[in-house]
């Protein structure tokens, strides 16, 4: 798989999250992570986490069933949006333009092979802070100092029916780069990492067990430190929260992790900032065997069940 030395894709920017439990999960996102609520339509609600640069990180959104949304990613020109468009539209998967919400511009709609709903932009709006006016200049905003401290948005990590047609999608449309895999003794993917920019993953397919499709694995939010992440352990297990797995280290990528599903049944993971950066322009893909996976998730422990099961919406 080739790729250019420059990326077209800045970032994973926001994702929409829908809840059946509207108010649990705003409890849970707003008390718990310390998020900022900054708008609310409909049946939405716009959270930031306190150092995301835009004026949004998540868009929760009442619905019957747990999943996702909309995933949203900022392109990182003008000229790389317009690549990109016309290398999703050639994929037959293009839906159009659309207006952007709360700070962010217009907006080219789309889905994966999978059927996971997607858009792209690259006019945004800043978040400019005001009764939580940072001391640190460089900061978007002041540091919460209570709860689980969530820095930003890291990665998300969708289920497919097919990974493999889902990795060669984002490759393809989107130009992102494989940083690591699994291959299993028949010749397929069973999860594939891609990322955008330095950071070693921003988009994860993982093979989903029920071939369910258009289903949500986890989204990822980074604190500062894995001292965060056990110290959210406490919070959560203090207010109740479900602790799927972790504290632990993943072997893939080496992330320090912890899971927990929100109130609304989905999976939330949070992982280290900065675990693993991918600094070498031609850094060489990781191919983990079915043989290597065997010893585990997380410091040769067996990965639990449910984290090949459990996918939102549930049925």
């Amino acid at each position: 798989m080739t790729h250019s030395s420059s990326f077209d894709v800045a970032h994973l920017a926001n994702v929409e999250l829908l809840t059946p439990t509207p108010a649990e999960s705003r409890w849970f996102f707003e008390e718990l992570l310390a998020m900022r609520v900054v708008a609310e339509h409909g049946d939405s609600v716009y959270l930031r986490t306190w150092d995301d640069y835009e004026v949004y990180t998540i868009k929760l959104t009442a619905s019957d069933a747990a999943g996702v949304g909309r995933t949203s990613y900022r392109a990182s020109s003008q000229e790389a949006l317009e690549r990109r468009v016309a290398a999703i539209e050639a994929t037959g998967l293009g839906k159009g333009w659309v207006d952007g919400e709360v700070g962010t511009g217009r907006t080219f709609t789309f889905t994966d092979p999978d059927g996971h709903d997607m858009g792209i932009y690259y006019d945004t709006e800043r978040y400019v802070a005001t009764d939580d006016k940072p001391a640190l200049k460089n900061q978007a905003s002041r540091f919460p100092g209570r709860g689980v401290n969530a820095r930003r948005l890291d990665h998300i990590n969708f289920l497919a029916k097919d990974v493999e047609a889902n990795g060669e999608f984002i490759a393809t449309a989107l130009a992102g780069r494989e940083s690591e895999r699994i291959r299993q003794d028949d010749g397929k993917f069973a999860a594939w990492w891609f990322h955008f920019a330095q950071k070693s993953y921003d988009v994860v397919y993982s093979d989903d067990w029920t071939k369910h499709g258009n289903r949500l694995h986890h989204i990822a939010f980074a604190p500062d430190t894995r001292e965060d992440i056990l110290k959210a352990a406490d919070i959560f297990l203090e207010n109740g929260i479900h602790i799927e797995s972790g504290p632990h280290k993943h072997a893939i990528n080496q992330t320090f992790f912890l899971y927990v599903w929100e109130p609304g049944g989905n999976r939330i993971e949070f992982a280290q900032a900065g675990a693993r950066l991918l600094l070498d322009p031609d850094q060489p893909v990781v191919e983990w065997s079915q043989e290597e996976r065997k010893k585990g998730q997380a410091w040769g422990m067996k990965t639990i069940e449910s984290f090949h099961t459990h996918g939102t919406p549930v049925n």
